[in-house]
């Protein structure tokens, strides 16, 4: 993956994620759209085999770079709580 800041304000980010698909960028928007810092927060994708998904978040002043780092955390835990779960599932 690589990532690409197209624009950042103080509570605006547009970032580009080259190489990604819908499945991360769903996950992440619905973090985000979670986050009671997060005013908006959405994704384009123009064409799923011709272009890279664009994420877009608008804070309430916050750090839009760090509400994204947290929402990458969460997704690090939930992937970590589902292959514990799915080791003690067959190894059972």
């Amino acid at each position: 993956m690589e990532l690409n800041i197209l624009s950042k304000t103080e509570n605006e980010l547009e970032v580009e994620l080259k190489g990604e698909t819908h499945t991360l960028l769903n996950i992440l928007r619905d973090l985000l759209i979670r986050d009671e810092r997060v005013e908006a927060a959405f994704y384009d994708m123009k064409h799923v085999s011709i272009s890279d998904p664009i994420l877009y978040i608008k804070t309430d002043g916050t750090n839009p770079i760090e509400v994204l780092k947290d929402a990458a955390s969460i997704v690090i835990t939930q992937c970590d709580e589902f292959i514990d779960v799915f080791s003690k599932a067959v190894n059972a």
